[in-house]
C-alpha cells in the first residue's frame, strides 16, 4: 500500500510506477509483441489504419469475426494499448486479435497521439471518438454495435474506465447511453495524482484540474455497465493498490471483479489475455459473451 500523499517522496513514486525498471526483462515482451503482431496482421483479414478522426494518429485497425453460422453479428472487443499515454503504438498489439476473432469476436485496435504533444484528457476525447466511430461503423465489419466491450492495459486500462464512466448523448445526440456494454482494465491507473508528481512521468504535463477531470477514481460510478479490474500479483505495490482503489470508490455493483493475477507482472499479464483457458481469457470471453 502507499503512503499517504504528505509522505510521497520522488525515489519511491519513481521506484512505484517505472514498469521498466521493476522487471528488467521487459524488452523481450516488446520484441514478441512486434512480433506476434506483425504474423496477427499477415495471416489474418484485417483493415488497417482506418481513419475515425482527422489526426494523424487517429486510426484503427479492424479484425472482423469469423463467418458465424448462425448469421448474427458478432460481439466486438475494442482494445486500447498502454505506454503511459507516451509510447507504443496500436501496431505493437495486433497480437490480441488471433484468439478473440477465433473465439467469434470483432476486435479492434485503437491508435491515439502521444503525450506530450497532447494532454491526456485530449486522449480520452480522442477515445470517445473512436468508440462513437465503431459503435457507427461496427456492423460494416460484421459487428454488433449492441454488444461493444472495451479492454485496455496499463495507460489503456485508464481510457477503458474513462470511457465506461462516459456520458455518451452529451458527446453526441445519436449515441445510446449504454454504448459500452461493459470493460475490462488490466494494471490500470485510476487516479492521477501520484502520476503527476512522478519525475520520471513529468512529460505528462499533468495540472491538478486534470487530475480532478481525467481520474476514474474521482468520478462518480458509471449508471450503465461494469467493470473488471485486474492487476498482476507480481506488479508494484501501487498497482496493486489502484486495482482495490477503482472498487472502494466505485463500489461492487459497478466493478464485480477485482483481482491479482498470480505470477504476472506488468507485462505477462497482458498475455495472459490471450493465452487460452487463463483465467484472463476467461474473464474477457464472459464479458463479450462467448
Amino acid at each position: 500500500m502507499s503512503p499517504n500523499a504528505t509522505d510521497w517522496n520522488p525515489q519511491w513514486l519513481d521506484r512505484m510506477y517505472n514498469n521498466r525498471l521493476l522487471v528488467p526483462g521487459h524488452a523481450e515482451h516488446f520484441i514478441r509483441w512486434a512480433k506476434d503482431s506483425r504474423i496477427a496482421r499477415e495471416r489474418l483479414p484485417c483493415q488497417l489504419n482506418l481513419a475515425y478522426g482527422s489526426g494523424a494518429s487517429e486510426t484503427l485497425d479492424i479484425f472482423p469475426a469469423k463467418d458465424r453460422p448462425d448469421g448474427h453479428k458478432a460481439p466486438v472487443l475494442v482494445f486500447i494499448h498502454g505506454g503511459y499515454w507516451r509510447s507504443l503504438d496500436k501496431a505493437d498489439h495486433s497480437f490480441i486479435a488471433p484468439e478473440f476473432t477465433q473465439a467469434g469476436a470483432c476486435v479492434v485496435v485503437l491508435n491515439y497521439a502521444l503525450c506530450p504533444a497532447v494532454s491526456i484528457p485530449d486522449i480520452v476525447r480522442q477515445m470517445v471518438g473512436a468508440l462513437a466511430w465503431t459503435w457507427r461503423h461496427a456492423a460494416d465489419f460484421g459487428g454488433d454495435p449492441e454488444r461493444i466491450t472495451v479492454a485496455g492495459h496499463s495507460a489503456g486500462g485508464h481510457l477503458a474506465a474513462m470511457l465506461l464512466a462516459t456520458d455518451w448523448p452529451a458527446h453526441a445526440p445519436d449515441l445510446p447511453r449504454g454504448l459500452m456494454k461493459n470493460a475490462l482494465s488490466i494494471s490500470g491507473l485510476y487516479d492521477l495524482e501520484p502520476l503527476r508528481q512522478t519525475p520520471f512521468l513529468s512529460e505528462l504535463q499533468l495540472t491538478p484540474e486534470q487530475v480532478l477531470h481525467a481520474s476514474p477514481a474521482l468520478l462518480p460510478p458509471p449508471p450503465h455497465g461494469q467493470l473488471y479490474s485486474v492487476a498482476g500479483g507480481d506488479e508494484s505495490g501501487e498497482f496493486l493498490r489502484h486495482n482495490q482503489l477503482i472498487r472502494q470508490a466505485w463500489g461492487i455493483k459497478a466493478v464485480p471483479v477485482c483481482e491479482s493475477l498470480p505470477d504476472l507482472n506488468h507485462f505477462s499479464v497482458l498475455e495472459a489475455l490471450v493465452q487460452p483457458e487463463h483465467r484472463l481469457n476467461q474473464l474477457a470471453l464472459e464479458l463479450l459473451a462467448l
